[in-house]
């Protein structure tokens, strides 16, 4: 019955796109395929209602799309060659996935999660808050540069959950509860704004850079001066539109001083040793990752191997309650990501890919200004209504095809639209969904509508910045 359907779909359109590996793909094959990725795009977008994870999402597409790709004689199915011309066998799939991002997403994920043990991240929270004296202007701006450098850091769930936390606590402690919706609504936004920073801040950023081949250190080069603009551009704007403003005068300076200088940074570290430890182990990983494309060795075997390498390191502290930490590695993002690639090495076989590349490739054609103004504010929009991670793979791999160079506006164009995209909506990212939820267990009124009405003030500053940025930096050779 698949067969004489496959039969039935090959030959239902005389028109073919390009061949591929040998044979030529008809439209309505490609349609068919192309509203499969749709459905599972769509589907994604309500994970939560239909309660099911992202993995067994992708995963069940993966399994449909693979069956009928292989009844219609889609894939390239016989042995491989390795470079010493030795024949490998190895099933379709196994190939189609991207084992350098997976690696780099494992190895980063546990070595972030044994380090943050250590207390260091509370502590650098508490340091900040000491420091702001309370005054509510520096404590917002502390908090926000502080939640821009955890979602660089760590993942923008976690930021979001610490900062988030945090604010809670000092602003009920300082009485200056009022300000507590716009305080989380605002570092909800800047998780956004700081997944930019470096090439792993982001799975979107870690999908484009494999892709482009756009290095560790040249990524952070051209990312900080946006964000560095952008984050105090959202701070300016939650000033504003929120009303915060500094303490009027000195006794309230005083008691506000007096309240803060309670918490007690050492409270969560468990070992002054192992704190210094994943202190100077972050120090080291980061160097690593921005020199690995000149180290020996290192060069060859990849960022991914890099972040193995850190998290093996720090484990060895753990070494006889690993379990502990293999139980909480998000297994569900690692299986969402394999079947996901499985799907789009599908689609790329089906010509999917291919007449999205067309679609895009007119945008392109609006110019050196309107084509990626329309890239980047397309990417924008899309994210901001359902899965990025879907989204950047597939509009990287278009690129990929058309042959861009890494130094491409247009790679930039996707990083920027598939982050910030996400403060458009509640729904639009993990970290603004954290917000929302922390929001309403505080038990502050913000509606969807409402939550789009105010951030998307500030996600079109932030678009917008992008926008000019990208062009500016295009055309002065910055990229």
């Amino acid at each position: 019955m698949v067969n004489a359907f496959a039969a039935t779909l090959l030959a239902s359109e005389t028109t073919s796109a390009p061949a591929v590996h040998g044979h030529h793909v008809s439209i309505g094959v490609t349609i068919f395929f192309g509203a499969l990725l749709a459905l599972m795009i769509l589907t994604l977008a309500f994970e939560e209602k239909i309660h099911a994870k992202k993995s067994i999402i992708t995963g069940v597409y993966a399994i449909v799309a693979l069956l009928v790709a292989t009844a219609m004689g889609l894939l390239p199915f016989g042995e491989l060659t390795n470079p010493w011309g030795e024949a490998i066998k190895m099933p379709i799939y196994i190939p189609a996935v991207d084992w350098g991002v997976i690696t780099i997403i494992f190895g980063a994920g546990l070595f972030v999660d044994v380090t943050s043990k250590s207390g260091i991240f509370t502590w650098i929270a508490i340091r900040l808050t000491k420091a702001s004296k309370g005054d509510p202007v520096r404590l917002l701006t502390y908090y926000g540069v502080m939640t821009v450098l955890f979602s660089a850091m760590l993942n923008n769930v976690t930021a979001m959950i610490i900062v988030g936390s945090l604010s809670v606590v000092s602003l009920r402690k300082l009485k200056r509860e009022s300000m507590l919706l716009g305080f989380l609504l605002t570092e909800g936004l800047l998780t956004n704004v700081g997944g930019l920073l470096t090439l792993i801040s982001s799975v979107p950023n870690i999908i484009v850079g494999q892709i482009a081949k756009i290095e560790f250190l040249t990524f952070l080069k051209i990312a900080a001066p946006y964000v560095v603009i952008a984050t105090f551009a959202t701070l300016w704007l939650a000033k504003k539109l929120f009303g915060i403003r500094r303490l009027a005068s000195e006794q309230e300076r005083a008691e506000a001083e007096a309240l803060v200088a309670t918490f007690d940074e050492n409270d969560g570290i468990e070992s002054q040793r192992f704190f210094y430890f994943s202190a100077i182990a972050g120090i080291l990983f980061i160097l690593a990752l921005c020199f690995q494309s000149v180290l020996p060795l290192e060069k060859e075997l990849g960022m991914g191997f890099v972040a193995l390498f850190f998290a093996a390191i720090v484990l060895v502290v753990y070494k006889h309650e690993v379990h502990k930490f293999y139980a909480a590695v998000d297994w569900d993002l690692l299986g969402f990501f394999a079947a996901l690639f499985v799907v789009i090495n599908v689609m790329e076989h089906a010509q999917v890919l291919a007449w999205l590349g067309k679609g895009i490739g007119r945008l392109i054609e609006l110019g050196d200004v309107g084509g990626p103004a329309a890239l980047l504010a397309g990417a924008a929009g899309a994210s901001s209504v359902t899965d990025n991670i879907p989204l950047a793979a597939m509009l990287a791999k278009i690129l990929g095809a058309a042959g861009h160079p890494s130094d491409s506006p247009l790679w930039w164009c996707v990083i920027f639209g598939a982050n910030l995209g996400g403060n458009i909506t509640p729904i639009g990212s993990a970290s603004t969904v954290v917000a929302v939820t922390i929001i309403h267990r505080e038990k502050l009124h913000l509606s969807f509508g409402g939550f789009v009405k105010t951030a998307i003030v500030f996600a079109a500053a932030q678009i917008a910045l992008a926008i000019a940025y990208v062009l500016a930096a295009a055309a002065i050779g910055w990229i």
